[in-house]
């Protein structure tokens, strides 16, 4: 099983994937994934919202601990829902401590920014690995007005560049880098000795990960920085098509399908 100390201390690229269910999770794991992040774009991936914003801190548990109870070996990142953490140190100490005493994370990821470098220290400190993310954090949607690249002017890449470092001599353990220039990405991996995992961030980070809708071909729709791998999209539509049909011409249930009781024959 990849521990916090393996990820951070991994010389082979790190693999990462979303997963919002137990199903899913087992099949994760099964091909070898390092790490899974139950992540709080389960909002816009199955919980039919328009932006993570609506996602809580009970509905990150409640799948952190499905994601949990079906894996052994990945390494299980929990995602910290927006305004679960930041608005008092307490009550993110206590919403970061419930993803791992009671959800069994691994650990915590946080979208970060000036804020949450004391936090990132402090939850450290109390034994709570932290996962930080910078560049694109959607649950600032509102206040970057869209999902458009970061870190595009010098200005913006110094202020990501210095964060990386302010976080990882926090003691995060590893930092996502979201739709940023690739070549910044690049230094910044180049500059810390943590590992980086990209998404959206060009090839040179130590790491990557995609949701898995966007993977598998679930969705009708993907960011252009990622790639569908499949169309579990289609295969679904199929299978419930097949389905339909064979209900509505009797071929199913067939005989194999059920059962019949002698001692109920005279029931009517």
């Amino acid at each position: 099983m990849p521990t916090v100390a393996d990820i951070r201390a991994a010389e082979e690229t790190i693999t990462m994937l979303t997963a919002y269910d137990a199903p899913t999770a087992e099949l994760v794991e099964r091909a070898g994934i390092d790490a899974i992040l139950v992540g709080d774009s389960m909002g816009n991936a199955v919980l039919g919202h328009d932006t993570t914003l609506p996602v809580t801190t009970e509905e990150v548990a409640s799948r952190t601990a499905a994601v949990s109870r079906a894996t052994d070996e990945a390494l299980v990142v929990a995602d910290m829902p927006f305004l679960s953490v930041g608005v008092s140190e307490a009550e993110s100490i206590e919403n970061a401590g419930r993803m791992v005493k009671e959800a069994g994370a691994d650990a915590v990821k946080l979208e970060s920014g000036p804020h949450t470098v004391s936090l990132t220290e402090r939850l450290v400190e109390l034994g709570i690995p932290v996962m930080a993310h910078l560049g694109l954090t959607p649950q600032r949607v509102n206040q970057l007005g869209g999902y458009g690249r970061q870190g595009t002017t010098e200005e913006a890449a110094t202020e990501i560049a210095e964060l990386a470092v302010a976080h990882e001599e926090a003691g995060a353990f590893s930092l996502v880098l979201e739709h940023v220039p690739a070549n910044l990405a690049g230094a910044i991996t180049d500059e810390l000795s943590t590992p980086t995992i990209g998404i959206g961030a060009g090839s040179d980070c130590d790491g990557q990960v995609l949701v898995i809708t966007d993977v598998i071909g679930l969705g009708d729709w993907s960011p252009p920085f990622s790639r569908q791998f499949g169309d579990v999209r289609g295969e679904i539509t199929s299978a419930v098509e097949a389905y339909k049909e064979a209900v509505e011409s009797g071929e199913f249930p067939a005989e194999e399908h059920s059962e019949t009781v002698e001692e109920v024959e005279d029931v009517y």
